[in-house]
């Protein structure tokens, strides 16, 4: 199976407003952006200098539900000029943070196994989670290595900061 992580049928257009939410229904259906209901987000992402910023569907678009059994993905990339995040939505209760961490990793796999991502400088997971702190503490040393691993630095929070 041919993956592409840049497909623009699995893209929303470009949002550049400073402020906008990535929504998850967990009903079948891909993640999306959502400029107008707050109650639905599970992530904000906080655009204070109005960047271009792509949404695009990994989970359910990129790679759908039937490839790559027992691997997992992410639910969406959030891309600028020079910016790559990838995002796990969850709502869910603990235990869910290795879970989701165990979704970014294999995402990331896949995504450096076919592009060369050298043109974005600012590379970086997120697992949020609606009903968790929107902050969390990483281990130092877990976030070292993880970032020598992947090259992706890790952040466990709902609240996005594209700068």
């Amino acid at each position: 199976m041919s993956l592409n992580f840049f497909r623009a049928d699995c893209q929303n257009p470009p949002i550049s407003i400073d402020t906008f939410g990535l929504c998850d229904n967990e009903d079948g259906t891909k993640a999306y952006p959502d400029t107008a209901n707050p109650e639905n987000w599970i992530a904000e992402v906080k655009n204070e200098n109005n960047l271009d910023i792509t949404f695009t569907a990994v989970d359910k678009c990129v790679i759908h539900d039937h490839e790559y059994p027992n691997r997992g993905r992410c639910d969406g990339m959030l891309t600028t000029e020079n910016h790559l995040y990838l995002v796990e939505l969850k709502n869910q209760l603990p235990p869910w943070q290795s879970h989701a961490i165990d979704q970014l990793d294999s995402t990331i796999d896949f995504l450096l196994s076919i592009h060369n991502i050298s043109q974005y400088k600012k590379r970086k997971v997120f697992a949020c989670n609606k009903k968790r702190d929107k902050f969390v503490v990483i281990d130092n040393e877990f976030n070292k290595a993880f970032y020598h691993r992947t090259t992706f630095r890790i952040d466990i929070q709902a609240e996005i900061v594209v700068i």
